[in-house]
């Protein structure tokens, strides 16, 4: 049955570490099937808890989104303050994201790096509050610094467990879900975080009413953390029934790996920045937008502004699958810039019910994040990927905490109108920047908008190097130079009727008139 098969995973095979045991023994276990690490039902429930590991820090995430007039109102700030409780969410993990998956590998181990992490968002959340409920904008401020020190590693951790517990066909489903889950987290925190707030004022205080709001969500935190110490206990005690070693992050950071980066690299953390900064910071400003612009209830407004992460929970998982069926990651990406554009200047220039713009930024966001991030798998070197990983996160992270601040001082100075002709500005770069990376990888007969069928036989042509080069040399009976795996990647390219560059071409006329041992 297929419940028998499933229940061979996870004793047969695993490799989520170089401390992982692999083993053909089929492991007994004689207690209830819910209580049996290798029964489908016992993952089962280590997938709901994995799913709302970061539930919590993506509901307070856009507790200020939720509650922008409320902040600014309570705690007496301008648009300029309110933005920097996004803009220190984002400076710590400049930083993390680098050495997040080293302290989890090397110093914490996976369990208590994720309960750590996890009670680093819980506190930071109880800071925040505490700083509301006595009117305290600087302290309000250290409690969103202390959450986002264990906010993206927290999501490290979630998906290092999702690799320790599944695999193949079954690791897709179980990302999408996280996903969802994820922004079901954030959509719950648009809808109800006002009506929360309403039902706290009876006469208080409007600082008080807001630190009693945010509370809610510091318990939700609680629930959260809560879920990360019962899978630690679950992992562990599957560890011990199936005798394997530990999970682990697997990241290979090295910062010297920075400086062998092809100039396309460049390019995509160009358009990373440029993209990310005109939704997350767009998103944490957009209620007042559609309050003043377009007259809509805070009730109303919450729900559109909810509207973006609604979308992704449901698309992203559907473009992820039609990328990989279609290819052409590059024309994706392409198409999602100017439809966000294209959103933007709805939002700016006409006034159109923002529910249409929304969407079609929702539909746009979605396809772009499945389509750049898998890029810089098909030019960065296997072994140099956390290090690529890293980079681009951290770059996008200051992009984002750079941006969030300039995006508060533009409302301040300039209003709502500049402010989205700022982010067509910044969707201009992105388009532009895209559109020179199509240009390079065309002209170089680059991988990055391949088709499904080319991009099978590149890897084919990838897979034919490593068995080249792992080949023990007794079986070559010949003194045979092998092929690079750039030289391998062309002659697949030319076999698709691909044209190579001018420069590559040539090179490969004189290497076809040099004497060589086999043709």
């Amino acid at each position: 049955t297929m419940a028998d098969e499933t229940d061979q995973l996870l004793p047969r095979e695993r490799k989520t570490s170089s401390k992982s045991v692999q083993s053909d023994d089929i492991i007994t276990y004689n207690g209830c099937a819910p209580c049996n690490p290798t029964h489908w039902s016992h993952r089962f429930i280590f997938l709901f808890l994995i799913c709302f590991l970061s539930f919590g820090n993506y509901f307070v995430y856009d507790n200020p989104a939720a509650l922008q007039d409320q902040f600014k109102a309570d705690l007496d700030i301008n648009t300029s303050q309110f933005m920097l409780t996004y803009s220190l969410y984002s400076w710590p993990n400049v930083i993390l994201c680098f050495i997040g998956g080293f302290l989890m590998d090397k110093v914490l181990g996976l369990r208590w790096g994720a309960i750590l992490f996890s009670a680093l968002v819980c506190l930071g959340q109880c800071v925040t509050a505490v700083g509301a409920m006595i009117g305290s904008y600087p302290v309000v401020l250290a409690g969103r610094f202390i959450f986002g020190l264990g906010g993206e590693n927290l999501a490290v951790a979630q998906n290092t467990y999702a690799v320790s517990w599944f695999k193949g066909r079954e690791l897709n489903m179980v990302f999408g879900l996280q996903l969802s889950v994820s922004r079901i987290g954030s959509t719950v925190n648009m809808i109800t975080m006002a009506p929360i707030y309403n039902s706290f004022n009876h006469g208080q205080e409007g600082y008080k009413v807001l630190g009693s709001a945010l509370w809610v969500g510091a318990i939700i935190c609680g629930l959260s953390l809560l879920t990360a110490v019962a899978a630690a206990y679950l992992d562990k005690r599957a560890a011990r029934i199936l005798k394997r070693g530990d999970a682990e992050v697997g990241e290979k950071i090295q910062v010297s790996d920075i400086f062998r980066f092809p100039f396309t690299f460049w390019l995509m953390c160009i358009v990373c920045v440029a993209y990310y900064v005109a939704i997350f910071p767009f998103i944490g400003l957009a209620l007042t937008l559609y309050q003043q612009k377009f007259g809509l209830t805070q009730a109303k407004a919450s729900a559109v502004n909810s509207l973006v992460y609604v979308i992704s929970a449901v698309a992203s998982p559907l473009f992820g699958f039609g990328v990989d069926m279609l290819g052409r990651n590059l024309t994706f990406c392409l198409i999602s810039i100017t439809l966000t554009l294209v959103a933007h200047g709805m939002l700016a220039f006409t006034f159109l019910n923002p529910y249409y713009a929304v969407v079609l930024m929702g539909i746009a966001y979605s396809m772009l994040a499945s389509a750049l991030w898998p890029m810089v798998s098909y030019i960065v070197p296997e072994s140099q990927l956390g290090t690529a990983y890293g980079f681009m996160q951290a770059v996008q992270n200051l992009g984002l905490a750079v941006i969030s601040m300039v995006a508060g001082m533009v409302v301040d100075d300039k209003g709502y109108l500049w402010l989205e002709v700022f982010f067509c500005a910044c969707l201009c770069v992105a388009l532009m920047t895209a559109v020179l990376l199509f240009m390079i990888d065309a002209a170089n007969s680059g991988p990055l908008n391949l088709n499904a069928k080319q991009r099978q036989a590149l890897e084919a042509a990838e897979e034919e190097a490593k068995i080249l080069e792992q080949a023990p040399k007794e079986v070559v009976k010949a003194e045979v130079k092998h092929q690079s795996r750039f030289q391998l990647r062309n002659r697949f390219m030319s076999r698709l009727g691909l044209d190579l560059p001018p420069q590559l071409a040539c090179k490969s006329r004189i290497r076809s008139r040099a004497p060589s041992v086999l043709k």
